[in-house]
């Protein structure tokens, strides 16, 4: 398939700016892939598709607050860091993209907060972008953490153009976000209320949890026409005994397994079996999954609806079927769901 198959009308105003007054009261349209029917119902609706001794996969990574504002030193030029990922606990050592990276060379210091109470040297330059820093703080390592965590800002994807707000805290976190490492939300577990859990959980539905960092790689375009060639960045992801267990137990039993999410999904095709069956694992997964793919483990799949040519989009087509997907989104257009982080949720069963 090719890049260009992908593309398709997305009005700006369907492009959410904020989250559902509740999480579960999102809008969820439902697509029947043996039969083609949609379904246009509310996100706690889900109750009426599973029954008892089915499986959710849910991602329990957690956000931190990635992005930071400084200045650089001497000439006080105000530079946004964006924290992707700690490469040495012991040493502070964090690698960051700078913007703009056009002023940031190596040796030059940046300071943070109104005091300058956090400063980071650059010790290298990566990639066009990228960069490594060198934190130089002087407490104990759980300190640090605080610090950044009081300076940092929620990593709101810069498709959403308003200012981050205090209920983006919480509401840019899953209700399962436990293991701390992802700089983008896992947004299809976003629409989880505790309570609908709750209730799930009484009907007899299993949770099991695997944890996968989603990276920025997941808002990064396509830019070659031939899928094939494209490279997807590497996540870090964990899958334990006990989920592997879960999953397979209900595997045998036929039960409904559904992948909530396009990172759970990830991490589940990341390590299957010659036998289609999960195993566990810890480790990292470039996997691009693009039609026409075979699904190994999850028959049943929850997204948000994502933007057009987007990797995400691409998996989700092949799970739904290009052309059923194809015409479930200009229905979504049409019928004025919100799409992207923030936007309404796709039951696909």
């Amino acid at each position: 398939m090719k890049l260009s198959d992908f593309k398709f009308n997305l009005p700006a105003e369907l492009i959410a700016e904020r989250p559902s007054e509740n999480r579960d009261e999102s809008r969820l349209m439902v697509i029947h892939r043996n039969t083609g029917e949609i379904e246009h119902k509310t996100f706690k609706d889900i109750l009426g598709y599973f029954d008892d001794g089915d499986v959710m996969i849910v991602n329990n990574t957690k956000v931190f607050p990635a992005r930071l504002y400084g200045t650089k030193e001497k000439t006080g030029a105000k530079i946004e860091v964006f924290l992707l990922r700690e490469l040495n606990r012991e040493a502070r050592l964090w690698d960051v993209l700078v913007d703009p990276a056009r002023k940031i060379r190596i040796g030059n210091k940046l300071y943070f907060g109104e005091d300058d109470n956090l400063v980071a040297e650059v010790i290298d330059n990566t990639t066009s972008r990228g960069r490594t820093l060198r934190f130089l703080f002087d407490g104990t390592y759980d300190e640090f953490k605080k610090t950044v965590e009081t300076l940092g800002e929620t990593p709101l994807p810069k498709m959403i153009r308003r200012p981050v707000e205090p209920e983006d805290k919480d509401r840019y976190q899953t209700v399962f976000a436990k293991r701390e490492g992802a700089v983008a939300a896992p947004t299809a577990g976003m629409h989880f209320s505790r309570e609908l859990i709750k209730r799930l959980e009484l009907k007899g539905i299993s949770f099991a949890e695997i944890t996968l960092h989603a990276g920025l790689g997941n808002f990064r375009g396509v830019d070659v026409e031939d899928l094939s060639k494209h490279k997807m960045d590497s996540e870090q992801f964990i899958i334990e005994d006990k989920t592997a267990n879960l999953v397979n137990a209900a595997q045998e039993k036929r039960k409904r397994i559904c992948a909530v999410g396009t990172t759970t999904m990830r991490a589940l095709e990341s390590s299957v079996s010659i036998y289609g069956q999960l195993k566990p694992y810890d480790g990292w997964t470039n996997k691009f999954i693009y039609p026409p793919y075979d699904f190994s483990v999850a028959n049943t799949m929850i997204s948000n609806f994502h933007l057009p040519q987007s990797t995400l989009m691409m998996m989700v087509s092949a799970f739904t079927g290009f052309d059923l997907l194809m015409k479930a989104y200009k229905v979504a257009v049409k019928e004025k769901y919100k799409f992207f982080t923030y936007g309404d949720a796709l039951l696909i069963i």
